[in-house]
């Protein structure tokens, strides 16, 4: 028997995941709100148009980007993914607000070699920057500090501080090089720098490729007589993303479809979800874990909490204080999230949206021009401005009001922007404590919590964002690793 904390993405997924051991079923969801899809909420409106209050687009590379493609497969959703192409302007054309201006940064290999006017120099100078850079061995630094001792203090300062908010709202100044940019971050530890680890793994890659290509022409040779409309009819997500060269893509209808064909799935296969069921205290015994829910006793076998690790460590602090403490130290941020709907084009170009650094010291994070980025069914102007983050309470305060938001918003976005209009609909909301925050040492205490978890022997799994990364494929990514965990401690 299996309980699962949370009916967001995670936990959805860490059940459709468990299904498939028969030792873990019976499988019990118990969500303390009332609705399943935890922070991914698209909201429908009259004339077709999709306001989204969490993520709207997903990746397709990368371990966690295939298996949120596999999974689309799994769930019959494949018709629904809608794509958008690395030569979609919305893909190609990405912005940041400084110096009181909208700079585009670079996306050819002539905006590569001239000087761009957001670092007022060329990106080839920003190379050889990393190139001259001397090696510092270390376990873990700030995102900051990390670039700026390799690329430049203006690229931190302007470009990857933008890109820090823009995914997860927080500051680079705290946050971990080797948790938010791995790659990166090892490519200086193994070869002294950032350009050439990225060469060197591009040709571990490219003859991994090259078998990888002979395997397939061998193939295509043997089932020559397939013709191409039949094979890409059959084609997988995953080579159809690779072959068509996506960016990113979304799900049509909203990506609430993703949460919510989960959850129809895994009751379809027996699994029960309880909302407004909110657990208040676990207690970890030999063969067994209580969970009081509703002032209610309930055992189980095993449990899996997909809860922000602060959360989790409320239920845990009276039986384990170490281990509360440690997923204690996990912080989180409140965003604030605007929708703004404008009647005509409003925007002065296409593009997927534009980052304002924190060094602007402006009270929103950025603008998502999702009427660009997702085919809309009207031809309205459809924004989405993030908010807060890091310095929420600086700007907001404690109980700042949803008509303070979007009046701010709204000045905001028309003096970025230069929209002279006022928007004919809009949605606000507060996202309290919404993205953790992976501070200097995040992996260090990872590997500590891990460590308590099995020296204890506690029949508990870990997933969600608190963890191993904040984006839609990292958490459903870990909870396919959390129910592995959970497998190894059954067998």
């Amino acid at each position: 028997m299996t309980a699962i904390l949370g009916a967001g993405i995670s936990g959805l997924s860490a059940a459709y995941y468990a299904l498939q051991n028969a030792k873990m079923v019976p499988i019990t969801i118990y969500e303390a709100t009332n609705r399943v899809g935890g922070w991914i909420h698209s909201i429908k409106l009259p004339d077709g148009t999709i306001f989204e209050q969490g993520p709207r687009t997903i990746r397709p590379s990368g371990e966690g980007g295939k298996n949120t493609l596999e999974l689309m497969e799994q769930l019959q959703l494949s018709d629904k993914v809608v794509p958008i192409l690395s030569r979609n302007p919305a893909s190609k054309c990405r912005l940041i607000y400084t110096d009181d201006q909208l700079h585009l940064l670079p996306n050819s290999i002539k905006g590569i070699i001239r000087k761009n006017t957001l670092l007022d120099r060329s990106l080839l100078s920003v190379v050889w920057n990393d190139l001259r850079a001397p090696k510092v061995v270390k376990d873990d630094e700030s995102i900051y500090n990390f670039v700026e001792r390799r690329l430049g203090k203006d690229v931190a300062e302007k470009l990857i501080s933008s890109i820090v908010v823009g995914v997860c709202a927080g500051d680079s100044h705290k946050l971990s090089a080797k948790s938010f940019m791995p790659s990166l971050f090892e490519a200086e530890q193994e070869y002294g720098s950032i350009v050439k680890g990225t060469i060197a793994r591009a040709f571990k890659n490219r003859k991994n490729n090259a078998k990888l290509k002979e395997k397939t022409e061998s193939m295509k040779k043997n089932n020559s007589q397939i013709n191409e409309k039949s094979h890409n009819m059959k084609m997988s997500l995953i080579e159809r993303a690779r072959k068509e060269m996506w960016s990113i893509w979304t799900i049509k209808d909203g990506i609430d479809q993703l949460p919510i064909s989960l959850a129809k799935n895994i009751t379809d296969h027996g699994v029960s979800i309880k909302t407004e069921h909110r657990c208040e205290q676990l207690k970890f015994s030999k063969d067994t874990v209580e969970l009081t829910v509703n002032g209610e006793v309930k055992q189980y076998s095993n449990i899996i909490s997909s809860l922000p690790a602060k959360n989790l460590a409320s239920l845990v602090q009276a039986q384990h204080p170490e281990l509360a403490n440690e997923l204690r130290s996990i912080p989180t941020v409140t965003v604030g999230v605007v929708n703004l709907q404008f009647p005509k084009n409003a925007l002065p170009m296409t593009a997927f949206g534009v980052l304002i650094p924190p060094r602007e010291e402006r009270p929103i994070l950025g603008v998502i021009f999702d009427s660009c980025v997702v085919p809309q069914k009207s031809d309205a102007t459809v924004l989405t401005v993030m908010m807060g983050g890091e310095w929420f309470e600086k700007y907001f305060g404690q109980c700042s009001s949803d008509e303070h938001l979007l009046t701010v918003a709204v000045n905001q976005v028309q003096e970025i922007l230069h929209i002279e209009e006022d928007p004919t609909v809009f949605n606000v909301s507060i996202l309290k404590d919404c993205i953790p925050q992976h501070i200097v040492g995040h992996m260090q205490r990872l590997t500590r919590i891990r460590n308590y978890i099995s020296t204890h022997k506690i029949p508990l799994g870990l997933c969600g964002s608190s963890y191993q990364g904040v984006g839609l494929n990292d958490v459903i990514l870990s909870a396919k690793q959390a129910v592995s965990d959970i497998n190894s401690h059954i067998l």
